[in-house]
């Protein structure tokens, strides 16, 4: 199981970096869009909650839960987190209510957008180098270390549902 302090330590780099691509990787024919979204909190269960745009068919027609990557990137940080986890769409008013302590905790958000939760299964956290190299260097190296794990790009792993 996690640590205090590893679910701190990821808390306080989602939170730098604030948002990420939300991929639900899901077999199923209907399942939600791959979207950019923007992190609410990471709770001390190690719980990602977000809000995503609803989409146009019944809620009720997609599967209860589902598994999900998330993506969390920021230009000009020498980090990225890649977040693996099962995803659960929320829509119970009670458990709502218990994320939101207080009624003017909750962001004013539209009809059209739903609660998700994720609660991570694995976070892997990786630094890209930084030089004294041109933007596009640095950039081009930070996208590269996405599609591959060379020796000088090994993640810190950590497991926050075991």
């Amino acid at each position: 199981m996690a640590t205090n302090h590893q679910i701190n330590f990821l808390r306080n780099k989602i939170t730098e970096i604030g948002s990420a691509i939300f991929f639900n990787e899901s077999d199923s024919v209907l399942k939600l869009p791959t979207s950019i979204v923007t992190s609410l909190t990471l709770d001390d269960y190690g719980y990602v909650w977000f809000f995503i745009q609803k989409p146009r068919q019944d809620l009720r027609q997609f599967d209860n839960d589902f598994p999900v990557r998330l993506d969390f990137f920021k230009k000009g940080k020498d980090y990225f987190l890649q977040v693996i986890g099962k995803g659960w769409v929320v829509t119970d008013p009670e458990e709502m209510n218990t994320f939101f302590k207080q009624p003017e905790d909750a962001p004013q958000v539209s009809n059209d957008m739903v609660l998700v939760k994720v609660k991570m299964t694995k976070a892997e956290y990786y630094e890209t180098r930084t030089g004294q190299g041109s933007w596009w260097r640095s950039a081009f190296s930070a996208f590269t270390t996405w599609f591959r794990n060379s020796n000088n790009y090994r993640p810190d792993i950590y497991y926050p549902a075991s």
